[in-house]
C-alpha cells in the first residue's frame, strides 16, 4: 500500500509527464474496446437478423437431393411416410429439443378469396402446438380448441397481412374465406408476441423470412384433407433449450425422421407402387417418378449461418485489433522511458535507502509498482474512453455496439502487464544501483 501510496504520488506531482506516458497506454486500449464492442455488437446484430429475437426456433422440412420438397407442384413422394403423433413425444426427448409442433403447408398458394378480394400466401395446417410455439398471439378471436380438430372443422385463424388483404377495413372474425373452393370461417386475427423486422438484402434472404415477414393463412391439420385431397409428409417446427442449441437440436430432429419416416427405396430408387405393378404410370416427382432422387429431413440451420458471417465478420476486425495493439506497445515504450528517466532523477533517494538497508527486492518491487499503476491507470481511462468512442459511433453511424464486461476486464489487466513488462528494466536498474556511487552522483 505504502508502494502505491508512493506511485500515485508521483503521478500527481508529474501530471503532464505522466499523462502523456498513459497516452499510447489509452489510445491502444480505447481503441479495442470500440472494437471488440462493435464487433461483438454487429454479430448479435447478424444472430437477430437471421434468427430473431431469442425465438430458438428451427424448421425441419423434407428435401429433394439439395432442395427442399415443394408440394405445390408436385404429389407427395413415394416412400416417404406422414410423421405420426407418437413421434412427437420421441423427438421431444432428443437432446436439446424443448419442444416440437408438426404442420404441412403451402408457402405461395392461389384460390384464396374472400368475396372480390383474393390473397396468395402461405397455408399452414397446424396442430394445437404451432401458433404459441412461434409465439403468436391471438389479437381478435379465439385459437383453435380440441373440437376443432377432433370434429375437422373448417375454420381459420388469419395472421394480420392476411386478414388486412382479404378483408381490408373490415373486422375479419365470423367472414368466410374460400381455400380452393372449400369455404372456411375466420376465428381470429394473431400476430407476433415479439417484434421481429428481418433485414432483406437478397433474394435468398427473402425466400428466408416468406414465413415470418408475408401473409398466412392457419386451419387445423386435421382438415387439411378437405382442401388438398391427401395426407402427405409434414415438416416440423423444433424450439430448442437455447439459441447456442438450435443446431443440434434441428440436426437431431432432422436424423430422427430421415432414419423413421423414409423408406430405404425412397433414396435412390423409385418406390414400387401398386399402380405401376398394374401397368399404370405412377405420378410423382421429378416429372412422373423419383429418378434416383435422394429423400431427407434437414434443418433449417441459420445459426451456422449466422456463425459463418460472424467469422467473416471477425477476420476483418480481429487485423484492426492488432494495428490498434501497436498502440500498446509503443505506450509500454513509453512508460519504460519515463521510468529510466525516474530512476535517473532518484538516483539520490535510492542511494538513501538502500544506505539505510533497503533491499534489492524492495527498490525493486517500488518501481514495478509505480510502473504498474501508471498504466493501470491509463488502461481505466482508456476503457471509459473506448466505451464512450462505441456509444458515440452506435448513435452517429448507426452500428450497433455491445459492451463486453470480458474485453474490459482483460484490458485492465494487460494494461498492468504491460507496465510490469516494460517497467521491469528499470526497476532492476534501480535496485542494482551501487548506494556509495548513487549518493556520491547526487
Amino acid at each position: 500500500m505504502e508502494n502505491i501510496r508512493l506511485a500515485f504520488q508521483g503521478i500527481w506531482g508529474h501530471k503532464m509527464r505522466s499523462f502523456l506516458t498513459m497516452l499510447g497506454i489509452i489510445i491502444g486500449i480505447a481503441s479495442i474496446i470500440t472494437i471488440v464492442s462493435t464487433i461483438k455488437g454487429t454479430n448479435e446484430q447478424i444472430k437477430q437478423n437471421l434468427i430473431g429475437s431469442g425465438s430458438n426456433v428451427v424448421t425441419v422440412q423434407l428435401y429433394q437431393d439439395n432442395y427442399p420438397y415443394d408440394f405445390s407442384y408436385n404429389p407427395p413422394p413415394a416412400g416417404v411416410k406422414t410423421i405420426p403423433e407418437s413421434a412427437r413425444a420421441e423427438m421431444e426427448k432428443l437432446p436439446g429439443v424443448k419442444r416440437v409442433s408438426i404442420y404441412t403447408s403451402r408457402q405461395w398458394s392461389d384460390g384464396i378469396s374472400a368475396g372480390t378480394n383474393n390473397f396468395s400466401g402461405g397455408v399452414y395446417g397446424v396442430d394445437s402446438a404451432y401458433l404459441q410455439l412461434l409465439d403468436y398471439q391471438i389479437t381478435y378471436g379465439r385459437a383453435f380448441n380440441d373440437a376443432d380438430y377432433a370434429n375437422r372443422h373448417r375454420v381459420m385463424i388469419l395472421n394480420k397481412t392476411a386478414a388486412d388483404s382479404l378483408f381490408p377495413g373490415q373486422y375479419p372474425v365470423g367472414q368466410t374465406v374460400e381455400i380452393q373452393g372449400e369455404p372456411f370461417t375466420v376465428i381470429g386475427v394473431v400476430d407476433k408476441g415479439s417484434e421481429f423486422t428481418p433485414t432483406i438484402n437478397s433474394l435468398s434472404d427473402y425466400y428466408m423470412y416468406t414465413d415470418t415477414s408475408g401473409g398466412s393463412v392457419f386451419i387445423p391439420d386435421a382438415a387439411w384433407s378437405s382442401v388438398y385431397q391427401f395426407d402427405e409428409p409434414q415438416s416440423v417446427v423444433v424450439r430448442a433449450d437455447s439459441t447456442d442449441a438450435m443446431t443440434k437440436a434441428g440436426q437431431n430432429v432432422a436424423d430422427y425422421l430421415t432414419a423413421n419416416q423414409i423408406k430405404a427405396d425412397a433414396s435412390g430408387q423409385q418406390a414400387v407402387s401398386e399402380e405401376e405393378e398394374s401397368g399404370e404410370n405412377a405420378v410423382a416427382d421429378d416429372g412422373g417418378n423419383n429418378g434416383g432422387s435422394s429423400f431427407s429431413y434437414r434443418s433449417e440451420d441459420l445459426l451456422q449461418q449466422a456463425q459463418q458471417l460472424q467469422e467473416m465478420s471477425n477476420s476483418t476486425n480481429q487485423q484492426l485489433i492488432w494495428i490498434a495493439s501497436i498502440s500498446l506497445l509503443v505506450g509500454g515504450i513509453g512508460v519504460m522511458n519515463i521510468m529510466l528517466v525516474s530512476v535517473t532523477e532518484r538516483t539520490g533517494e535510492i542511494g538513501l535507502k538502500k544506505a539505510l538497508g533497503a533491499k534489492k527486492r524492495r527498490i525493486r518491487i517500488q518501481f514495478l509498482t509505480e510502473a504498474a499503476v501508471l498504466t493501470s491507470l491509463g488502461g481505466v481511462v482508456g476503457v471509459l474512453t473506448g466505451i464512450l468512442l462505441a456509444e458515440l459511433i452506435s448513435k452517429t453511424n448507426g452500428i450497433p455496439v455491445a459492451i463486453s464486461v470480458p474485453a474490459i476486464l482483460v484490458s485492465v489487466v494487460f494494461s498492468t502487464v504491460i507496465g510490469v513488462i516494460f517497467g521491469l528494466l528499470p526497476a532492476v536498474k534501480a535496485a542494482n544501483l551501487n548506494p556509495i556511487e548513487a549518493l556520491r552522483r547526487d
